[in-house]
């Protein structure tokens, strides 16, 4: 009796688990006894993957952060290579956390197992060279943006650019109404949404700011808007609690859904990341901010190891200044208030962003999981693992 497919996945922080249940949840569709076995959240966790370590566990960021974390996620990779080893995967799929999965990839194909990098590194912005690594440790790229594939082609590794789930998942037309039903909101207020980040670096770097903004933008609009704060996990929503509190300000709290607070919203202030993409897809115009550590900043801004004039997912895709992007010293409540306050008052630049968002949304919308899906059992039938 053959047994079934198994897979080995590894997914940072909350993108990546939401990305991995997707993929699970498309490859059960074609494969509905394959197994899968990894460091995994809560969303694939629901989807039957048996954790190995949670996806928490890879939620660093930056240069030089991760750093102090080396001893300990050098420990995991070990573990995680010896119990997929022992495992008898059919194929290794590392989604995101690059720093950390590539390395793991090199080692797993070294011993004949099909490996694959779903979500691009950005070497289009930052140490390109880095495309040789990618390289040696994977056999495939699967990537969510479409120039990202352009690029590898030109570095002669094998990419497909399979679209982004979320932009699956998103509806082309949000119910606004139905979304300020849900949250209690009135009909006709301005509404803000706040997303200060789902990494704990992150809201403890920028959480301080954007409560203080709310408390400034309000003072600045003839109608107080009402500011919903949809938070990544338990560990953020304590920290960002207390930023609120010690601000005065009036933003509310939420468990998670993100989608809701962003579907109600009139505009939105978003830390960079995977929330510029969703804040996108919802038609929420919106004000990106970011601040890493001081050294982080100095390698990234002043040694130019970043090759890229934005940070933000609108503005990336649209290869213009869509949004404005607030970083490092430029992030101050004041700048904040006075950004959002342009993009609630700026009735005619709200519709034009709406009308861009939708058409990058549409191109986003490829069906991207059950491409995903397909993509990584070509492979493993094209190149089934080789057994010592």
């Amino acid at each position: 009796m053959t047994r079934p497919l198994r897979f080995g996945l590894v997914a940072g922080e909350a993108s990546g688990d939401l990305l991995g249940a997707a993929l699970i949840t498309a490859l059960r569709e074609r494969v509905p006894d394959a197994q899968f076995l990894g460091v995994a959240g809560p969303r694939m966790r629901a989807a039957d993957c048996s954790a190995l370590a949670d996806s928490a566990e890879l939620a660093v960021m930056g240069f030089v952060e991760p750093l102090r974390h080396l001893p300990r996620l050098m420990r995991l990779r070990s573990r995680l290579y010896r119990g997929f080893s022992d495992a008898g995967l059919d194929a290794f799929i590392g989604i995101d956390s690059p720093a950390f999965n590539l390395g793991l990839a090199r080692k797993l194909r070294a011993g004949g197992l099909p490996t694959v990098q779903y979500v691009s590194p950005q070497v289009w912005a930052w140490r390109p060279g880095r495309v040789k690594k990618i390289a040696a440790s994977v056999d495939s790229v699967l990537c969510l943006l479409p120039f990202e594939a352009e690029f590898y082609e030109q570095h002669a590794v094998h990419a497909e650019f399979v679209g982004h789930p979320l932009a699956d998942q998103v509806p082309m037309e949000v119910d606004q109404q139905a979304a300020r039903a849900r949250l209690q909101l009135p009909a006709g207020a301005p509404v803000v949404a706040i997303l200060p980040g789902s990494r704990l670096g992150e809201v403890e770097r920028l959480g301080a700011d954007f409560a203080r903004a709310a408390v400034k933008v309000a003072a600045l609009l003839p109608a107080a808007p009402h500011f919903v704060a949809p938070m990544a996990n338990s560990l953020v929503r304590g920290v960002f609690a207390q930023q609120v509190k010690r601000a005065g300000a009036p933003i509310r709290l939420l468990e998670g859904d993100s989608g809701t607070a962003l579907a109600a919203a009139d505009a939105a202030l978003v830390a960079s990341g995977t929330a510029t993409l969703e804040t996108l897809l919802y038609g929420v115009p919106m004000v990106v901010a970011y601040r890493v550590a001081p050294l982080t900043a100095f390698l990234a801004r002043d040694l130019g190891l970043v090759k890229v004039r934005y940070i933000s997912h609108p503005n990336l895709l649209a290869g213009e200044a869509l949004v404005p992007e607030l970083l490092q010293e430029a992030v101050t409540p004041d700048s904040l208030a006075s950004a959002l306050r342009d993009a609630l008052l700026d009735a005619p630049r709200r519709q034009m962003l709406r009308e861009r968002f939708a058409a990058i949304h549409l191109q986003l919308r490829q069906g991207g999981a059950a491409r995903a899906a397909r993509a990584v059992l070509e492979l493993v039938e094209q190149k089934p693992r080789r057994r010592p």
